[in-house]
């Protein structure tokens, strides 16, 4: 098996660290110490922590691309489809052990501030994940693409924030049948038809 670059160790690491504790309680140092790598390796591959924050958001954002791509590959000649394959996807995602949400908004929560870097990369990287979904819904046939993609967005949300909440409780069926019934009417029933918006 090849060995993995240097790079790509200190990145999946990073990776790791930073989605289950958060990107401000890891440090260089642990992050050097357990990708095995030396310091001046790290810093031959990032200039700074920041610049392994935004390798981290582009990881992921990568890692979204591929969901898109695999429900095109599953069903390619209907967006529907792959809209409701995505729902099915985040449902399964958020039930895995050690789910802790959106990488994105995780980010911008821990950079607060609008001018900083990372900051805007969280913003950036989930206004172009959900864009993404505006265009496959557009694709689809929904009247309203955006409309629909932020509804998406919001009941997203909601389903992460009560996975916080209830924990082992939380049931991921009663957000896909909200979200399918969000895409089935903007398709097939009353949004396709609304004049008022």
């Amino acid at each position: 098996m090849p060995r993995k670059s240097a790079r790509n160790q200190i990145l999946q690491v990073a990776s790791d660290l930073f989605y289950r504790e958060g990107i401000r309680a890891v440090g260089i140092d642990r992050i050097i110490a357990e990708a095995g790598i030396a310091k001046a390796s790290f810093y031959r591959n990032f200039a700074s922590k920041d610049d392994l924050v935004a390798a981290y958001l582009e990881y992921h954002q990568d890692l979204n691309a591929k969901d898109l791509e695999e429900a095109r590959l599953q069903h390619p000649d209907s967006a529907s489809k792959q809209l409701h394959a995505l729902i099915d996807k985040f449902a399964k995602k958020i039930k895995s052990p050690g789910y802790r949400g959106c990488p994105f908004v995780n980010t911008a929560v821990e950079f607060p501030d609008a001018s900083h870097h990372n900051h805007i990369n969280a913003v950036k990287g989930t206004e172009d994940n959900w864009g993404a979904i505006a265009l496959l819904a557009e694709k689809a046939g929904a009247a309203h693409p955006f409309e629909l993609a932020e509804l998406l967005r919001m009941l997203c949300s909601g389903a992460i924030t009560m996975s916080y909440i209830k924990k082992t409780d939380f049931n991921p069926d009663n957000f896909s049948k909200a979200a399918h019934m969000l895409v089935d009417s903007h398709l097939f029933g009353w949004a396709a038809t609304r004049k008022d918006v």
